[in-house]
């Protein structure tokens, strides 16, 4: 995804205040954090004073026993300010680092529940490698700044505006000079941390441009490997991860300048302080004690400028995440449930459908028609073979009908209602499929078939197995169904996922069927015990087939001939044969050959 100037040019805080809504549930906790945050960080306020007293009052001149004396409660006050501190910082240790785990499920939740509602048009333009490096590696950043950074920032700017507040009141003329000091690092420290950002926005896309490279070519191993192509595709990943690294250095370098220059700045602000201190010791201006506490408070006022640098240099990297984050929530789908949805009524003989004048691009491919004025009424329980050469707009019958696109004019028709007046999990519950390409998931063969109906019994599942033909191999499995199938199902043939996929639409006992070329992993024995459980299976609802095969098709009830995007040709096999035209040139070489 391409990143425009104006996105850079947002602030940090402006940046990050997508993170709002996944915060503002844990407002309690957050208030809770912020009382031991302060807390904490008066402690710390409270050590020089304790300080100052003991150097001023317990080693003034006195008697021996009255100064051990002095001395011991002088030293369990700094205890007490020790153990204070130590409890309030576990206190907001533990808060802020579950708030950051939390707020960081809950938006990686919010992000992959929002892409999975992406209609499949928006992964024509985005890789699905990028989106993972977005769910991971980007929410980390948010998790480290919520989690850590955020708190460390309040509450070093909690105590170093406490440690400031403390030395204007105390030391006011020395103080006006280290003021003008902090404005000439805040300044540059400002120019640097722009350049910061900018860079480590550049860094995560370049990372990203990493992981999209290996999820595509770790997806595709046996092509890759078939093709001899490793030390090329190593070489091309190798590419990325250079390139990313390049830029890394470079925000790196910025960065260490960064870090370079408030390190130097806060020593000269140290010496400062220290220097005028001692002065007023000498002149007689100052108590040593005085001195002390006022070395302590610059101290802690540098050690906070210091830390700040690097939360801020954090929150710009987080900031950077938080947009590429927000682009992939802000990504709407053009294909929704309508808000006040109809109800399609449900006949035992399967789904009426009707495709009405449909014409469709697809938005990758905008100056070609996937179909052009295409109509076409299917009856209940009516099975309906679509055929024709590649690219004749078989497959985007079923994408429209599944409405994973909608038309540019036209409409389908389920049961008499327009498709996009139901809701989507009515419309595509109405629906079973069977792809071209068999989806296994990483699970057992019975969760596979079940993933068809989540909620149907063991039983059932072995009976939708036994009607694809599938029980027989999944049986002889080391764990029978409850076998782990590998990721893509890799442990199984083609034929096999094809019959897994096939059980899991049967399953699923919607009135509408598709079958997108379904036997064509089989051999011929098992093709031949498949389509007649395919058989059984349509008898009772509407199917549609697409098929390069035509023998697998010669009972449809209808054949319907496409190419390029219209309908050519429709009729019974015999018919369409007799009739001599672009189904009986096919029929000719399939069957000749």
């Amino acid at each position: 995804m391409s990143t425009s100037s104006p996105t850079l040019a947002k602030a940090p805080v402006r940046s990050l205040s997508g993170l709002v809504p996944f915060v503002r549930p844990y407002r309690g906790r957050i208030a809770l954090a912020a009382l031991f945050l302060v807390l904490a960080a008066a402690a710390t306020l409270l050590f020089p004073v304790a300080l100052r007293h003991l150097i001023d009052t317990g080693l003034a001149p006195a008697d021996r026993g009255q100064q051990a004396l002095g001395l011991q409660g002088h030293f369990l006050e700094l205890f007490a300010v020790a153990v204070a501190l130590g409890v309030f910082s576990a206190a907001r240790f533990y808060l802020v680092s579950w708030l950051g785990e939390r707020v960081t499920a809950d938006l990686r939740n919010a992000v992959y529940a929002h892409m999975l509602r992406q209609s499949p048009g928006y992964f024509e333009t985005t890789q699905t490698g990028e989106v993972l490096s977005r769910l991971t590696t980007d929410t980390t950043l948010v998790q480290t700044v919520v989690g850590s950074s955020l708190s460390m920032g309040l509450r070093n700017a909690f105590m170093g505006a406490g440690a400031l507040g403390m030395l204007v009141w105390t030391n006011p003329y020395v103080m006006t000079q280290v003021l003008l000091i902090i404005v000439l690092v805040v300044l540059p420290a400002m120019w640097f941390g722009r350049r910061v950002r900018r860079l480590s926005r550049a860094s995560q896309d370049r990372v990203a441009d990493s992981s999209a490279i290996a999820a595509e070519i770790l997806n595709a191993i046996p092509v890759v490997q078939s093709h001899t192509a490793e030390a090329r595709e190593s070489d091309r990943f190798a590419s990325s991860t250079d390139a990313a690294f390049q830029t890394a250095v470079r925000r790196t370098r910025a960065r260490s300048a960064l870090v370079a220059f408030v390190i130097i700045a806060n020593a000269a602000l140290l010496l400062w302080g220290l220097y005028r201190g001692t002065q007023a010791v000498l002149a007689g201006q100052m108590t040593p004690g005085h001195l002390g506490q006022t070395v302590v408070y610059v101290i802690i006022l540098a050690g906070a400028v210091a830390v700040l640098g690097e939360v801020y240099g954090d929150l710009l990297r987080a900031a950077g995440a938080t947009e590429r984050l927000m682009e992939l929530l802000d990504a709407q789908s053009p294909i929704e449930s309508p808000s006040n949805p109809a109800v399609a009524p449900v006949h035992t003989g399967g789904a009426a459908i009707e495709f009405v004048a449909l014409t469709f691009r697809y938005p990758s491919r905008p100056a070609t028609a996937a179909l052009a004025d295409f109509s076409l009424t299917v009856h209940p329980g009516e099975t309906v073979a679509l055929v024709g050469p590649s690219g004749a707009g078989k497959s985007t019958v079923f994408q429209l009908l599944l409405r994973f696109y909608d038309p540019e004019s036209g409409e389908i028709r389920l049961d008499g209602l327009p498709t996009r007046t139901l809701a989507l999990q009515d419309l595509r519950g109405r629906i079973g499929i069977v792809p071209q390409d068999a989806v296994i998931f990483s699970s057992s063969a019975l969760e596979n078939i079940r993933y068809g109906r989540p909620q149907a019994s063991d039983e059932e599942v072995h009976a939708a197995a036994r009607a694809a033909f599938a029980d027989s191999f999944i049986s002889a499995l080391p764990e029978g169904y409850n076998t782990f199938l590998g990721e893509r199902g890799v442990r199984l043939s083609g034929g096999q996922r094809q019959r897994i996929a096939i059980a899991r639409a049967m399953l699923k006992n919607a009135p509408l069927l598709l079958l997108d070329e379904a036997t064509s992993a089989l051999d011929a024995e098992s093709e031949r015990m498949v389509q007649a459980a395919l058989a059984s299976a349509m008898r009772d609802r509407t199917t549609l087939v697409i098929a390069h095969r035509l023998a697998t098709v010669q009972q449809a009830n209808r054949i319907v001939v496409m190419d390029h995007g219209r309908i050519v040709e429709q009729g019974t096999h015999e018919g369409l044969v007799a009739a001599n035209g672009v189904y009986a040139r096919l029929a000719a070489l399939q069957f000749t050959a």
